[in-house]
């Protein structure tokens, strides 16, 4: 899957990338809604949009939770830095430890004085210290680590918008 800045190389058109655009805001979004912003039958759009599926340009449709059901877990950003950076000792392992993890939304490579940037959501404080001390207190690959807590989400959004740029024209 092609990460932010990257090029999307493929059988992609403008079509394709108005129809991801659409999808990322509203996934159960019908082919007739669809029809109103992209100039194609409703038919057609069903067939681009099945085909985006099957060719892998759709990760995954997912249900974003009401911050209503959110609001009171606690949210953290940890930085890592690690003992190692080869990839075949320390890191890999920390990042499939943390990708098991089902608190931790976000796993970044960064580059800078750290290594990793982790999202973490926790019911409480008790649980955020125990996964704490799990997944970075008790590791080996992990040098040391630092955690921010979020005050406030103003905006939250996994969408990329996609523009010609992104897409080869067919």
């Amino acid at each position: 899957m092609a990460g932010c800045g990257m090029r999307i190389m493929g059988k992609l058109d403008r079509f394709d990338a108005q129809l991801l655009n659409l999808l990322q805001q509203d996934a159960l979004a019908t082919a007739e809604t669809l029809a109103a912003s992209v100039p194609l039958s409703a038919s057609a759009i069903t067939r681009r949009v099945r085909r985006l599926r099957s060719e892998g340009w759709i990760a995954a449709d997912v249900a974003l939770l009401a911050p209503r059901l959110t609001a009171r877990r606690l949210r953290a950003l940890v930085t890592v830095q690690v003992h190692e950076h080869d990839e075949t000792r320390g890191i890999a392992a920390l990042r499939e430890r943390l990708a098991a993890a089902d608190e931790v939304q976000m796993i970044l490579d960064i580059a800078g004085a750290d290594d990793l940037a982790v999202l973490v959501c926790a019911r409480d404080m008790g649980h955020y210290n125990e996964l704490a001390e799990r997944l970075f207190q008790n590791n080996p690959a992990v040098r040391r680590y630092q955690t921010s807590f979020v005050k406030r989400v103003h905006k939250q959004s996994a969408a990329t918008m996609l523009d010609g740029d992104d897409v080869r024209v067919e």
